[in-house]
């Protein structure tokens, strides 16, 4: 475990009681008219969106592109990250990053960096699992974060942060292995994919989360493409149906987990709201709007969801659906009541699925040793500081 040090504000300081609002939760508008209020044309609101999200520039003095009064009177009016790393830590095959961030009111998130090498069909690939909650309300029994309970949304500029944060990191080991000679400029991956996965559900912070991703999507920003970007739900219905008219091709990943609602109302509360047969059916619609496939997270809980009933149960709820499962042993947390089924029973699973004609993988577990499921290392942390008050 290693504790950051280091300032990555960009702001003056200030009290706690009263830290200056972040820049990165100005819109993209907003900002055009923070220039025009300042005196400045219209171009320099350009050139300080590239710097604050295709540079990545940690504070206001490196933005050498603007003149100093207004990078002076940004400064005192703005700090750039809302998020500060308290913790970071790598796995030790050094495929994994989880860092947790202290937001500007105290409250702990969680953000996990993985790197993917090629593995024959796709390329190189570092993927970014952000939160979009400070904890969660829906309340999932196999779920460290739904154990902790809700404490407050993310701004877009907080979700952001996140992945400009694990942007630098990757860049970093770019740089490295460039300047050592280890790789050339045009063999090096950037982010590559973003996650909405972490703490917190997405659809519950619906229109903060759609901001942040404007700001990823952005063509003169970070770049990413819609496609890469993956927006995850316990199956939030009438925000499933929100999502399918947005103008961005994302993929969508709806945590079932169960394939009948007696066996999914056990672990996933938010099914006595929205039953499966109203999922399904908002799901097939979506497929029908979008011509894209949904993914379907699937998380192995040792006799209780992972049996050969089950696995039929689900390749018949999901015939004729276009879309893919993937399934998930699970990462046991210490206050959760569920086991990891043994490898004979997943294998077994897998194959009833596969006979069906269900396309699916078990996810390439990362980060096991370094509490890289959602909402451990918070939990952990929490835990830690009570000891240590005692």
């Amino acid at each position: 475990m290693t504790l950051a040090s280091q300032n990555t504000s960009g702001s003056s300081d200030t009290s706690p009681e009263t830290p200056l609002p972040s820049i990165l939760d100005v819109s993209e508008d907003d900002l055009n008219y923070v220039v025009s209020q300042l005196g400045q044309p219209a171009f320099r609101a350009r050139q300080l969106w590239r710097s604050l999200y295709h540079d990545g520039a940690q504070s206001f003095d490196e933005m050498t592109t603007l003149a100093k009064p207004f990078r002076a009177a940004l400064e005192e009016r703005y700090r750039i990250s809302p998020v500060a790393p308290e913790v970071e830590l790598r796995s030790a095959d050094g495929s994994t990053d989880k860092v947790l961030f202290k937001l500007q009111d105290g409250e702990l998130i969680e953000t996990v960096l993985m790197r993917y090498g090629l593995d024959g069909h796709r390329r190189a690939r570092r993927t970014v699992c952000i939160s979009t909650q400070a904890g969660c309300a829906l309340g999932c029994t196999f779920c460290a974060t739904g154990q902790q309970g809700f404490r407050r949304q993310l701004s877009p500029g907080e979700i952001v942060a996140q992945v400009l944060h694990m942007r630098r990191v990757i860049r970093s080991e770019n740089a490295a292995l460039i300047a050592e000679g280890s790789a050339k400029k045009d063999e090096v991956t950037e982010i590559t994919n973003v996650v909405f996965m972490g703490m917190g559900e997405p659809l519950a912070n619906y229109n903060n989360t759609m901001g942040s991703i404007a700001v990823m999507n952005h063509g003169q920003g970070m770049n990413i493409g819609a496609r890469h970007l993956t927006v995850s739900t316990v199956g939030l219905v009438p925000e499933i149906r929100k999502l399918a008219r947005e103008p961005y091709q994302l993929n969508l990943a709806v945590s079932l987990h169960a394939p009948d609602d007696e066996s999914r109302s056990r672990t996933m509360p938010v099914n006595k709201r929205y039953p499966i047969a109203r999922l399904m059916h908002a799901c097939r619609d979506y497929v029908e709007t979008t011509n894209r496939r949904i993914f379907f997270e699937y998380v192995l809980l040792d006799r209780e969801n992972d049996t050969p009933e089950h696995a039929r149960k689900l390749a018949d709820l999901l015939q004729g659906l276009m879309c893919h499962v993937n399934l998930i042993p699970v990462n046991p947390t210490e206050k959760g009541p569920y086991s990891r089924p043994n490898d004979r029973r997943s294998a077994l699973f897998r194959e009833i699925l596969t006979r069906s004609g269900i396309p699916n993988t078990v996810r390439q577990e990362k980060g096991i040793d370094i509490n890289a499921g959602c909402g451990q290392l918070r939990a952990r942390s929490l835990d830690d500081a009570v000891e240590t008050a005692k």
